[in-house]
């Protein structure tokens, strides 16, 4: 899947000259952490609830509320934006956004096109939802997990065909592979997990667990 397919294409953007508390009203109005700021139509930078905590006094400190507020009040976005921004294109792989969010320590990336035309933005919450659509968590059926002694080349297609052959419909299916552990899980319509379990048994698959969910 692509970034696009998950990514909110309404993006809210605030000018570099917004004080910092109007900022955070429009935040809160619409239950954004982030803005992208933009300049003549381009992305110059970014705010986040982060970086406003960052540079907000501290209460520790001896200003009093008034002297904080002030402060904030004449404190805009482009004083305190990161201006560094990772981004990413609408057709990029998610694997693409996670992995960059990852390595960079952030949790949203703006969607651009033509380098800094902001087009979206994509969070790791969006990247989370993709995971449940993947792997059919929300959908009504059997869960299974088989456990894999020995890993070797051909085994998925020998785990499908013995379920294609007793008429067992697969919605969705995942390898996970770490160290020398090795489990396939499988999204099917059939309830009978009783059932299935006997059929991998039979040919010598364990499974080490097999759950029905009635969906949502």
């Amino acid at each position: 899947m692509n970034v696009k397919n998950y990514m909110t294409s309404t993006v809210v953007t605030v000018s570099e000259d917004l004080k910092v508390l109007e900022a955070l009203d429009i935040m809160k109005e619409h239950d954004f952490h982030r803005l992208p700021v933009i300049r003549n139509e381009k992305m110059v930078g970014l705010i986040t609830e982060e970086i406003i905590q960052e540079n907000s006094p501290s209460t520790a400190t001896s200003l009093s509320i008034h002297e904080m507020n002030y402060l904030l009040t004449k404190t805009t976005v482009g004083d305190i934006m990161r201006k560094q921004v990772i981004t990413i294109k609408a057709e990029d792989l998610l694997e693409t956004a996670a992995a960059l969010m990852l390595e960079n320590n952030v949790g949203v990336l703006p969607v651009v096109e033509n380098k800094d035309n902001v087009i979206g933005i994509i969070t790791d919450k969006d990247l989370f939802r993709a995971f449940i659509d993947v792997m059919g968590y929300n959908n009504k059926g059997s869960r299974i997990v088989i456990d894999i002694a020995k890993d070797h080349s051909g085994i998925l297609e020998d785990i499908t065909t013995i379920l294609a052959e007793d008429q067992v419909s697969i919605n969705q299916i995942a390898v996970y592979r770490q160290n020398e552990n090795t489990q396939v899980v499988i999204q099917m319509d059939s309830a009978n997990t009783d059932e299935i379990k006997e059929i991998l048994a039979t040919e010598g698959y364990t499974v080490s667990s097999a759950t029905f969910k009635e969906g949502k």
